[in-house]
């Protein structure tokens, strides 16, 4: 069971299609750690480019989703009487082990290695039928919102 749905993702991540890379969060604890779900569709634009014979997500896609839900963690730990915008600021030891292909769902851990102000560290995994296919070091920060 979800404990986000895409409705309430929407009102946390300022992505919209084809960038919004995160279906449903199915756990989390404050601060610490996040689970999330994506559903790979054939349908996605990126498919009738990268491999049309052999579709695979591509992986910088892959990271751009993990990143997206270490975003909600930090989103949801934020003051509520500010707004913000996350920014992914650098990766480490990105690893890709599987490809991930159309009809997949890919089910993103990320765990919060360090926090210090709006600066976050994240170990993220990504798994599909329990098998590792992504994993990485993920550095992002949360910037006050400028009003326009």
């Amino acid at each position: 069971m979800a404990i986000m749905n895409i409705d309430e993702i929407l009102k946390y991540l300022p992505h919209r299609y084809p960038f919004l890379l995160v279906d449903r969060v199915l756990d989390y604890e404050k601060d610490t750690s996040i689970r999330a779900l994506k559903n790979v569709s054939i349908n996605e634009p990126h498919f009738t480019g990268h491999f049309p014979e052999f579709p695979v997500m591509p992986g910088v896609l892959l990271i751009e989703a993990m990143a997206q839900v270490g975003g909600i963690l930090a989103f949801m730990s934020a003051p509520e009487d500010q707004e913000f915008l996350v920014y992914f600021t650098g990766i480490d030891g990105v690893r890709f082990r599987k490809p991930v292909r159309p009809g997949d769902q890919v089910i993103f851990e990320l765990t919060c290695l360090r926090r210090r102000g709006h600066m976050w560290r994240f170990k993220g995994d990504a798994f599909v039928d329990g098998d590792l296919v992504c994993e990485g070091t993920l550095m992002a920060t949360l910037m006050p919102k400028e009003k326009s």
